[in-house]
């Protein structure tokens, strides 16, 4: 049965992914139209997305509760995630010379797999 409950709770992180790409990349969109660079567009967006991410994790993903030790340890294992995200974006846009309102979209595809594994480490870890 456990490897059942782990199907559904990936299930459940991807659905909770697309929701937070939505939020994520309404947000970059709008700012990078505002006027706001291509990064800092970014940077922004993924911060708003994180706090939104936390609580979708927490509640609706992996079904624990959501405590100030789990969110100050979210975000130190989500800096690999921004490192590769923010990386790739650059490689994507500056290097390859990729629509900047497209090139999001591959890098968090390329980004899922990583983040649900140190994700569901920290949010599943027991409290101390």
């Amino acid at each position: 049965m456990r490897r059942n409950e782990d199907s559904c709770e990936f299930v459940r992180f991807i659905l909770t992914g697309l929701l937070n790409t939505v939020n994520y990349y309404v947000i970059y969109t709008l700012l990078l139209w505002s006027g706001l660079p291509y990064l800092l567009s970014h940077v922004t967006g993924f911060l708003t997305a994180f706090v939104i991410s936390f609580f979708l994790n927490c509640h609706f993903v992996y079904r624990v509760r959501p405590t100030w030790s789990r969110f100050l340890k979210f975000p130190l294992t989500q800096v690999v995630n921004m490192g590769m995200q923010t990386l790739l974006l650059y490689i994507f846009v500056d290097t390859f010379g990729w629509n900047e309102i497209i090139a999001p979209l591959p890098v968090l595809i390329v980004t899922v797999p990583i983040t649900y594994t140190i994700t569901r480490w920290v949010l599943k870890d027991k409290e101390v």
